[in-house]
């Protein structure tokens, strides 16, 4: 009998302590859902990606535009091990000294489902030239050239997005070009066409003009093949990326009506020459350009609220706590986890909304559902709409926090970790208040027993 008293005594002077250690296991616990809601948002945003992927099969993919190179075909004789002599056929390229792309990109959203994805259509005017060839620091004889099987490519990475009969104009002539490559150990995909060299080479300049009209999804590239490469770019798109190897020369103009931007490329700049031959380079690593990005990214901005929901957790519960010693009232475990699942059923609410309109208008309408949800619970546990409220308040704060914490990019980590400290701090001073061990009410029980 006197173990069972001692007993309850002892559950009875740390009643706080265990109820805090239940409370503290409970976050954990509530935790979980959250997992799963991150490994659905993940699967959403695959989805995502696998209709962008099939738009762009039946549109276009990605373009990156290489070239134009001109490519020469010559003869190199070997002799062997047994003595005997090789003929093989080999490929000198020369890039262009002048290189200038101008054009307008002009995008689309096309939807499938309740998906978006972004595609374009363009007109790429491309002017350059090749001046005087030089063969002598690439030590192969005139006389082993086939300047009669010169050929010019150009790289283009999906031919469904090329519009209309592409050719070029070679000083005073114009020729077409074909599908495939003569030689793809530089340019994996693209197009060819022959031309005709004049017959000083060494002496006379090759001017060219090509008028491109290309469709493609998401991202638009160039790679600086000229000795001096300029772009020139603009689009009605107001929220682009600019990527790749190289960015603009300057700040980019972009405002409500869209972008201009424009680079400038030096040879020294990049990791190939002018000339080569033999040697297989990597140019396409060199390449930059425009990326289409969607004006939001709710998937994205999703998973960052996730993020944050052992935050809502802590201090939904750690509240609920506080008001429980206060008030002096007991609020059962079953009741911490239905607190817990209308927190974690924001995110539910927060994802299948921001799936069909802003995620901006989503999470008003997620936090405020959850918000009046949880203060109505509130309400129905403690009995006092002050308390109610003063809790509904302190939530809708919190989710308004977490909504600037989502906006911001780099500045996400300094003022969430400046609200924070804020945060405890309070939690730290209004908690100053509680009899944690209960010695006032040990002293007054003693005293009677006293007396």
């Amino acid at each position: 009998m006197q173990d069972n008293t001692s007993a309850e005594s002892f559950l009875h002077r740390n009643r706080i302590t265990i109820k805090g250690f239940i409370v503290g296991i409970l976050i954990l616990i509530m935790l979980i859902p959250s997992v799963f809601i991150m490994n659905l948002v993940s699967e959403r945003s695959e989805r995502q990606r696998e209709v962008a992927a099939e738009v762009s099969s039946k549109w276009a993919g990605t373009q990156t535009i290489t070239g134009p190179l001109l490519v020469i075909p010559y003869t190199e004789t070997v002799q062997n091990k047994d003595g005997k002599t090789e003929v093989f056929e080999k490929y000198v390229y020369f890039l262009p000294d002048q290189l200038s792309i101008n054009g307008k990109l002009q995008p689309e959203i096309r939807h499938r489902s309740i998906f978006t994805i972004a595609v374009y259509k363009t007109d790429i005017n491309i002017k350059g030239n090749f001046n005087a060839l030089n063969f002598d620091q690439l030590h192969i004889p005139q006389s082993l050239l086939h300047t009669d099987r010169a050929f010019i490519c150009m790289g283009i990475d999906d031919f469904r997005g090329i519009e209309d009969q592409l050719e070029i104009q070679w000083n005073d002539s114009i020729f077409t070009f074909n599908a495939g490559l003569p030689d793809n150990s530089i340019i994996p995909a693209g197009v060819s066409t022959p031309v005709v060299l004049t017959k000083n080479i060494r002496g006379n300049p090759c001017n060219f003009t090509i008028h491109l009209r290309l469709r493609g999804s998401e991202r638009l590239a160039f790679t600086p093949v000229g000795k001096t490469t300029e772009v020139h770019f603009s689009s009605p798109w107001t929220n682009p990326s600019f990527d790749g190897s190289f960015l603009p020369v300057v700040t980019p103009v972009v405002s409500e009506k869209g972008f201009t931007a424009n680079w400038k490329v030096q040879h020294l700049n990049r990791n190939y020459p002018q000339s080569w031959k033999d040697t297989k380079y990597d140019i396409a690593s060199s390449s930059f350009g425009i990326t289409l990005l969607q004006s939001v990214d709710s998937y994205a901005k999703t998973m960052r609220s996730v993020k944050y929901a052992i935050l809502f957790l802590a201090l939904s519960f750690g509240l609920y706590f506080f008001v429980e010693i206060l008030q002096k009232t007991t609020v059962h475990p079953v009741q911490y986890v239905l607190i817990g699942l209308a927190l974690s059923i924001f995110y539910t609410l927060l994802l299948s909304i921001s799936e069909y309109l802003q995620f901006n208008i989503a999470y008003t309408i997620a936090s405020t559902a959850t918000v009046l949800l949880i203060t109505l619970y509130t309400k129905t546990l403690f009995h006092k709409w002050k308390i109610a409220i003063l809790f509904g308040g302190l939530l809708a704060m919190l989710y308004g926090f977490i909504f600037i914490l989502i906006q911001l990019q780099d500045g996400a980590l300094l003022f969430g970790s400046i609200g924070l400290f804020i945060l405890i701090a309070i939690i730290m001073y209004y908690s100053r208040k509680i009899d944690w061990y209960e010695k006032n009410k040990n002293e007054v029980e003693t005293n009677v027993t006293l007396s």
